[in-house]
């Protein structure tokens, strides 16, 4: 949350992402001669049939009869918005084979590339518009591998490309058949909303089906997968089956699993419809001081913006209202917290926020994570509050070099604060309101890359939320992830989503509820929350916030999620029909706007 404009932290990431991915590949002049047993498996190359045998995202690709450089026809597709226009398709192939892979291309930035080999991923490509060229590049699939995909794209913002003439060169395949029962089904964790699951890899399998009941309930493209939505201290029966080009296996024998009693977070006295605000009570900016006897009572959590550190790294917090000097219209200690009580006996929640923009916190002792814990416990009993919201952002959380796996995580800051966070839960009990307030740089970033990745160089603290989250989740009463200030991001259709409309938001809303492998490794999966411990993050007017999203686009993303309909090309992978709510940056900013926000939320939930 800020006190002045926004700022963007994603886009170098993205930045040094993609330029890693233009060096990646490199233009080869001719390919090496095919050896005589070899055969060309690409069907319908030349498109000469159209689009038969090849598949491409978002219908981006038409076969077109000019420009072509052999035959009647070639190969259009044009990028859009975040789509790179990947037309591809899967080819039969035998293991521990080699294999060429060319194509005729025409345009700037056109790619040509083979996945799932087994071994090495590869690709190729261009950047010089003009004349047609031949991209080449050869592949090697690994012992247990029969298909690949093949595929051509171009890039973000880049005008249409074309190809013509692709071919995979090497030996034919053996006829794809039916893939054999997956067997070792069990449970590998359990929370109260969802159940995690494994079981042993099946030799042809592109993927697999899981079912709940008897009932398909999601897909898997490795040997794991976790089942999210599921209701409390409730048993379930799971079975699964193993896919390829073929069709799908019989069920396997099925596993039985009872989910925890639910936790903490979800009995704190909150309505099944929450608006959430922050109130500028320590500083003024631009949207003026507003008193806490004169919040209106659209807002049931009320979060105090901000307790912030003496130091970065001491924990010792501090919170005190804003100097008279900065808001001449302050209220006095006393009224402040006549007005706290009185909230509360409304039946609202009033939490002290931990944090913001200029709050670095990092507990990387256990003397900082000692103090923190007794520092907000003395701001929790001055005023008598209800909970503790964490807003830490910044350089606050960062994952060490080595810390790879979210569930385990090693990094102090991180161990010390979760440490601190669930000492504070068990001194207040049952009701203690939690809740955090991430940016998605922290959450949702982590489907793509987590901490400094395997060989080093990626942002420490791409991701670094996600291990809190977990281990807190059957305490967490809401996350509130700021859907704002955020550059592109990849959601669960693998497509990047941008801020201010519903789009954004109904894709970073279900990545939250539907969970997801943390930096693509399928066997750590971020398990899903439940729909009542998330509401939306949103700012409450263009000055709040970049990434302002109108009412009507608000509603949309509330229309999609609760009720799946509005949800324009994303389609989520459940229907949340119990989400929580809104949040917003901030009540200051939504008075300054003439109430705005909270208007609509109340018109909408016909509060």
């Amino acid at each position: 949350m800020e006190r002045t404009g926004p700022i963007v932290r994603l886009s170098r990431l993205l930045a040094a992402c993609s330029a890693g991915l233009l060096a990646a590949g490199a233009l080869v002049a001719t390919a090496p001669a095919a050896g005589a047993a070899d055969v060309d498996l690409v069907r319908n190359g030349g498109f000469e049939a159209g689009l038969d045998g090849w598949n491409c995202a978002n219908s981006s690709g038409t076969a077109v009869t000019a420009p072509k450089r052999t035959g009647a026809s070639a190969l259009k597709a044009t990028p859009a918005g975040s789509d790179h226009a990947k037309c591809s398709q899967t080819i039969t192939v035998k293991p521990n084979s080699s294999y060429t892979l060319s194509a005729w291309v025409q345009g700037s930035y056109v790619y040509l590339g083979a996945s799932g080999t087994g071994t090495t991923d590869v690709s190729t490509w261009t950047q010089s518009p003009g004349a047609w060229k031949q991209l080449t590049t050869t592949l090697r699939t690994g012992p247990s591998t029969t298909s690949v995909s093949v595929y051509t794209h171009g890039w973000y913002g880049t005008p249409a490309y074309y190809a013509d003439d692709l071919s995979l060169v090497g030996p034919g395949g053996e006829p794809v058949v039916i893939p054999a029962v997956p067997a070792g089904l069990r449970t590998t964790a359990l929370t109260s909303s969802s159940v995690a699951l494994s079981w042993n890899a099946v030799s042809g399998a592109s993927g697999y089906n899981v079912y709940r009941g008897g009932t398909k309930v999601t897909t898997a493209t490795g040997p794991s997968a976790t089942v999210t939505g599921l209701t409390p201290s409730t048993a379930y029966s799971f079975q699964v089956t193993a896919t390829n080009a073929a069709g799908e296996s019989a069920k396997s024998a099925a596993v039985t699993a009872t989910t925890t009693e639910g936790g903490g977070g979800g009995d704190t006295g909150l309505p099944a419809r929450a608006l959430v605000g922050y109130l500028h009570s320590s500083f003024a900016n631009g949207s003026g001081y507003t008193r806490m006897a004169d919040v209106p009572d659209s807002w049931d959590v009320i979060n105090l913006a901000f307790g912030e550190p003496t130091s970065v790294t001491s924990g010792d917090i501090r919170f005190s209202l804003c100097p008279v000097a900065e808001c001449p219209n302050v209220e006095s200690e006393a009224e402040f917290k006549a007005a706290i009580k009185a909230k509360q006996a409304a039946g609202k929640k009033v939490l002290i926020s931990i944090g913001g923009q200029n709050g670095q916190v990092q507990l990387a002792s256990t003397a900082a994570r000692d103090a923190f814990v007794t520092s907000v416990s003395k701001i929790i009993d001055t005023y008598g509050l209800d909970g503790l919201d964490i807003d830490f952002e910044g350089h606050s959380l960062s994952l060490n070099t080595g810390d790879t796996d979210f569930r385990h995580p090693t990094s102090p800051v991180i161990v010390n604060l979760i440490s601190a966070v669930k000492s504070l839960k068990a001194k207040y009990g049952s009701d203690f309101v939690l809740t955090m307030a991430p940016e998605t740089f922290f959450v949702q970033l982590g489907y793509q890359f987590y901490g400094s990745g395997p060989w080093g160089g990626q942002d420490p603290r791409a991701g670094a939320y996600l291990p809190v989250i977990h281990a807190l989740r059957d305490d967490l009463t809401l996350l509130h992830v700021q859907d704002y200030n955020s550059g592109p991001i990849m959601g669960l259709d693998n497509q990047y989503h941008t801020m201010g409309g519903a789009d954004f938001h109904i894709a970073m809303t279900d990545m939250l509820l539907a969970g997801f492998p943390v930096a693509g490794d399928t066997t750590k999966v971020f398990p899903g929350l439940r729909p009542d411990q998330v509401a939306i993050g949103l700012p409450a007017s263009t000055q709040a916030g970049n990434g302002h999203t109108t009412p009507a686009e608000v509603d949309k993303a509330l229309n999609c999620l609760i009720k799946k309909t509005d949800c324009g090309s994303y389609q989520t992978r459940g229907t949340w029909s119990g989400l929580r709510g809104l949040m917003t940056w901030s009540i200051n900013w939504d008075r300054f706007n003439n109430w705005e926000f909270s208007r609509n939320f109340d018109a909408y939930f016909g509060n």
